[in-house]
Formats: C-alpha cells, structure tokens, sequence
C-alpha cells in the first residue's frame, strides 16, 4: 500500500516488507495507527505524527498531554537505578568512551563520569542539552547523524527508552555501529513486544503513544543487530540491575507513608517480567546488551 511506502525503505531488515494496519489504539493515546509487517513482524507507527513538534519544553518538564518525568524533580531517587545499571555495564566494559543517546538533562552521564569513563550525550531538545552543558555534561544538541562522530568513537553506547522514538531505522543502527568500538556495548531499553504483556494488552498496551514510532521484540533487536556485525548478546526480562535500586528510586515519588504499598506492586511486576510461560515473559519490559564483533 502506499501509505506504507517509507516504511519499507527504513525497515533495517527485509526489503520486501509487506506492511499492514494492525490497530487502531485505545489506551492513553486512542486512535494511533499501528501497522505490522507480515514479513518480519516489526511494528510501527503509520501515519506518524510530526516528531519535530513532540519535544518541547513542556514535554520535558512533565507538562504537556505526551510528556517525560522530568529527572531532577528526584535526582537523589534516580541516581539509585543509574549507578546500579552502571555496576552492571562495568561487569562487560570497566572503562572508556561513554555515549548516552536521548541523555536528556545528563543525570546517567553524570554518575558515568563519577565511575570514571569519558562521557558524551547526544540530545534533540535544546532545552535539556542547555541545562546539561550548562552542568559539564557534554552534550551534543541535534541528531546522532549531525553530531558526526568518527569511526569507532565508543566503548559504550547506551540508549534508555530511546530505539522506539527513531525513525529511520535501517540508517540510525548502521550509525551506532560504525560509531562503536570492535567489541563495544550497545546498551537498549525498549519495551519487547512477544511479551505477554504487550500481546495480551494488544490495542490499549501503554507503550503505543504519539512518539514512539517502531516496536521491537527481543528476537527482532537481534536478527536486526546480527546483520549488522554484532555477535553476542545478553537480555534482561525486565531491568539490568536489582529490585532494590528500583525500588530506593520510587520513594522519589513518595507522599506519605502509605505509598509504601507501592513497593508491593512494583517487587511483583519486577519478579514477574523474569517468568516465562509458552517460551515469553509475562512482562513486556526489556533490556538488551549488544556486542559489535
């Protein structure tokens, strides 16, 4: 169909992409057009909104419809999950150059550079890459294709609930591969669509909003990756470091004592996204460790 025509040029695998409407949705963004490939079973966002419009100073400090959490509000809280995911990435790579993509107001990078590696953000919104240059976090404003990295610039290159905001993305993961070191760490978080999670929920799943323009799957990040030279990987159904930084950082949100019951909520989903029923996590929460050959 026509309407699906870019889809195919983008697609990073199959030329031959056989796109098809999916889902109208009907969670916290109803109406989104979700159309999947009957090739390959990517998923994407078709028509797309403007992603030039999204990423505004209000999306960045919580105020608008499609918004972030805006990390400074409980930056103490925060620093509990980045130094643990940290402690993990120094298990593969102790030390080197370290790119954070969708670095926001630099907070990862900034408990990066404490454990001593070379940091370096790239960020598409003026407002936050200001504030982190502003506070030594060096910060590239604009698209990874503008910042113009040379080759093998990176030992880690880390990108937290950004690989679903990219369009592009045949072009965007032949960049992170040039741009990475022979035997380099391609860190992604994304929501990993064989969960059951995301398959049960189908058109409501939270994880369809206006910015999000392709959904992967665990198995679909690596047959991507392969093709593109990397050779290992490590998956973590639901998050790459414990409970227990999850859960120091949610008292950030806390009011009053009684929202320590949420402690229970989240030890539960945290346990669940690590069982697996029919060969797929029940959860659809997903990081993948990549490694360039």
């Amino acid at each position: 169909m026509e309407q699906f025509s870019s889809l195919r040029n983008e697609c990073p695998l199959q030329k031959d992409c056989d796109w098809k409407p999916l889902y109208t949705t009907t969670g916290n963004y109803p109406g989104l057009q979700v159309a999947e490939c009957q090739t390959c079973k990517l998923q994407a966002l078709s028509p797309r909104p403007d992603q030039t419009e999204l990423y505004t100073k209000d999306y960045y400090q919580g105020k608008a419809e499609y918004s972030y959490i805006d990390e400074r509000t409980a930056k103490p809280f925060f620093r509990y999950v980045w130094k643990a995911r940290l402690q993990n990435i120094k298990r593969f790579v102790k030390s080197g150059h370290f790119l954070d993509i969708g670095s926001s107001f630099g907070g990862f990078l900034e408990v990066a550079k404490e454990d001593g590696f070379h940091i370096q953000g790239v960020e598409i919104s003026e407002y936050a890459a200001k504030y982190a240059n502003a506070n030594q976090i060096p910060t590239f404003h604009g698209n990874l294709f503008d910042a113009k990295f040379p080759t093998s610039s990176f030992d880690v290159i880390t990108l937290v609930e950004v690989i679903e905001h990219i369009e592009n993305p045949n072009l965007f993961f032949q960049e992170l591969t040039r741009i990475l070191k022979p035997g380099g760490l391609l860190l992604l978080q994304t929501a990993n669509f064989e969960g059951w999670q995301a398959k049960n929920e189908a058109s409501h799943y939270h994880y369809y909003m206006p910015g999000h323009v392709f959904y992967y799957s665990d198995t679909l990040l690596k047959k991507i990756l392969t093709g593109f030279g990397f050779g290992s990987f490590v998956s973590y159904f639901g998050v790459d470091f414990p409970l227990v930084a999850k859960l120091k950082k949610a008292r950030g949100s806390f009011q009053s004592w009684k929202d320590y019951r949420h402690w229970f909520r989240i030890s539960f989903y945290h346990f669940r996204s690590q069982w697996k029923t029919k060969g797929y996590p029940l959860t659809s929460s997903y990081v993948l460790y990549a490694f360039k050959q």
